[in-house]
């Protein structure tokens, strides 16, 4: 594998659309595909990803050429800056990559290198897949019950980054603008005030649940659940679950049903193909994804509400140490882990690479590869409920061999080429 650029692609190795409307993609059978290990355990997890997903592709009659891209500390170190611009043509031109986790620095010029590489490439939805894996420990009774995509808005709500300082002159011309020119002159406690705005659009909210209505009739899901806070706010979050039906209603003809109609026109009987689309207040939510788990299938919400409800479903099925995730938009996809980059343990070959590879599989899965996407699931829940686990989950269950992370991506090869053959 090259550490640097690839600066054109052989013959018929190009991922390119087949249908710009659809965004539905034309996949040769060895695409480049360019790769951020990340900061922190990226060094790690990265390669052992690379291992795992080479091995899926290979037992299935393809091959990947992988394109080592920077962003974060290994960026510096080779261009002196954070995220070359290098990175995000790359990314865009390629159509599909994956990363690591990224360490913002302070000073850098970006709130998140995470978030400018999603808002640089338009990656209007952040898409987690929580679901359980045999052998996984986990803090509730029934963790099967979890089977959830949690789509979550990748641009707007705290993502805009729309907000002022305390103390500066610009925060005081918007509290002035605030109390004085909208009326809410009793509204702002005296002294020191951070201001923030929060933008949520019809255009960014519909594109979003459109891609979480058009995932459920696709993968056979039977429920999207608007997630919101519209009771207290009525014009942003209200406004998204508003819209949200709309699309559901104007757009969608009889393969979508609001809940009342399931209820006012088919007594609660569910007709075969079609997906309800509900809503539930986000603090509400919070506590039915683990009173109601398995009545719910696919969420579509906001960034903020997004990141506290993936989080939250993650923990039900052991944590983010194996939780995947990807961003897509635009017929492209940046697949990553939802943890962060743990520096404490980077080049210690010790960390848990599950999530990365699963988010690899998210990969697979877009490239229509699906029968390699399904060996890397089947191979890695292999692997765990053998009780061949690397040390966070080795402490929590009895009688396991603690491996590190290679030997852990090791480990699940053997089964990948079992499981083939």
């Amino acid at each position: 594998m090259s550490d640097e650029l690839i600066e054109a692609p052989e013959d018929g190795q190009q991922i390119t659309l087949a249908d710009e409307e659809t965004g539905e993609l034309n996949v040769p059978e060895n695409p480049i595909i360019p790769i951020i290990h990340g900061d922190g355990i990226g060094t790690d997890v990265g390669p052992a990803a690379q291992t795992v997903l080479n091995a899926a592709a290979e037992a299935t009659g393809r091959s990947i050429a992988w394109m080592r891209v920077y962003a974060g500390s290994s960026a510096r170190e080779k261009y002196d800056e954070n995220l070359p611009q290098e990175t995000v043509d790359a990314i865009r031109h390629y159509r599909v990559a994956i990363k690591g986790p990224l360490t913002t620095p302070v000073g850098a010029g970006f709130r998140s290198l995470n978030v400018a590489l999603r808002k640089k490439l338009d990656l209007y939805a952040n898409v987690r897949p929580t679901y359980h894996l045999n052998g996984v420990p986990s803090p509730v009774k029934d963790p099967s019950a979890m089977d959830l995509i949690t789509f979550r808005e990748n641009t707007e709500d705290v993502y805009a980054g729309i907000e002022w300082e305390a103390g500066t002159d610009e925060v005081e011309q918007v509290k002035a603008f605030v109390e004085d020119e909208m009326g809410f002159d009793s509204t702002i406690h005296d002294g020191p005030v951070g201001i923030g705005v929060k933008p949520i659009t019809e255009f960014g909210s519909k594109r979003l649940i459109r891609e979480a209505i058009d995932y459920a009739i696709a993968n056979n899901r039977d429920t999207v659940t608007l997630v919101h806070k519209g009771n207290i706010m009525k014009f942003t979050e209200g406004a998204f679950r508003d819209w949200g039906y709309e699309v559901a209603e104007e757009e969608y003809g009889e393969n979508v049903i609001t809940e009342d109609e399931l209820w006012d026109e088919y007594d609660g009987e569910q007709p075969d193909g079609t997906v309800v689309v509900n809503d539930r207040i986000a603090d509400n939510m919070l506590q039915q994804l683990l009173t109601r788990t398995g009545e719910y299938s696919v969420i579509a919400t906001m960034n903020l509400n997004g990141d506290y409800m993936s989080d939250a479903a993650g923990a039900q099925i052991g944590g983010l140490g194996i939780a995947p995730g990807a961003n897509f938009g635009h017929g492209r996809c940046l697949a990553e882990p939802v943890h962060g980059s743990a520096p404490k343990y980077a080049g210690e070959d010790k960390v848990n690479p599950t999530a990365m590879i699963l988010s690899g599989r998210e990969m697979l899965d877009y490239l229509g590869w699906h029968d390699a996407a399904n060996l890397v699931r089947d191979a890695v829940e292999e692997t765990i409920s053998s009780g061949k686990v690397t040390y966070d989950l080795h402490r929590q269950i009895e009688g396991g061999e603690k491996l590190s992370t290679s030997e852990f991506a090791e480990a699940v090869v053997e089964n990948i080429e079992t499981l083939a053959n």
